[in-house]
């Protein structure tokens, strides 16, 4: 089994297809899983082009196909749900609008319900023998894996700076890198090189045999 976890997308449809395609030539038939670390939405040209696929993904290989939440799902969501007019624009000043645009809907009660439904239903963790997986981290003065929404998706420290075994090694995204390059620690590895900002999407290769990812495949 090889397992291929993506980083952060944001509307970065047409980087997503040619990375999806990579992974197919990558594998060459071998049996793979694939986890999404949330982020889908927002900022980038086609949000609504990158949910599409991913659903589509997930229908056709509901058992290897894992979509997470990220805090960008989660903004969304808590902007519809409450009617509050402040978390709505703070959804809207992190790329909300680019996302309304892509899904053709002047305010977020337009958008498709089917499409919400399926957001609102994304876990917020995932694992194997070998990781977690989250879109932000986990808490270092608790255990792992955590099921708290704020923690999940929106922590940075202390997490970021803490040398911290958890049991399993935690694979995340949330906080781009700069470099355009995979962080790979001890005990975590963000996989987040900033494909909105011009970095790269990243997937990271991971295998049964070993925690860490065996390789990294990117497109720009």
């Amino acid at each position: 089994m090889l397992t291929y976890a993506i980083g952060d997308i944001h509307g970065c449809s047409d980087q997503l297809d040619r990375l999806l395609a990579k992974i197919e030539e990558h594998r060459a038939g071998r049996t793979r899983k694939l986890v999404l670390l949330g982020d889908y939405i927002d900022r980038g040209p086609d949000s609504a082009k990158v949910v599409a696929a991913l659903q589509q993904l997930q229908t056709t290989d509901p058992e290897r196909v894992i979509c997470l939440r990220g805090n960008h799902e989660q903004m969304m969501l808590d902007a519809i749900r409450t009617g509050d007019d402040q978390l709505y624009e703070h959804w809207l000043m992190n790329g909300g609008e680019a996302a309304l645009d892509s899904f053709d809907a002047a305010m977020p009660d337009g958008m498709n319900r089917e499409t919400l439904t399926w957001i609102s239903q994304l876990p917020l963790t995932t694992e194997d023998t070998q990781r977690y997986f989250v879109h932000a981290g986990f808490d270092p003065r608790r255990p792992a894996p955590q099921e708290d929404t704020k923690t999940c998706l929106w922590i940075r420290e202390p997490f970021l700076d803490a040398v911290h075994d958890f049991g399993k090694h935690v694979v995340h995204g949330h906080t781009p890198l700069v470099s355009g390059e995979p962080d790979v620690r001890s005990f975590r590895t963000n996989l987040d090189t900033g494909c909105v900002f011009g970095g790269w999407l990243t997937a990271g290769v991971f295998t049964d045999d070993q925690a860490r990812a065996v390789e990294f495949l990117q497109v720009q």
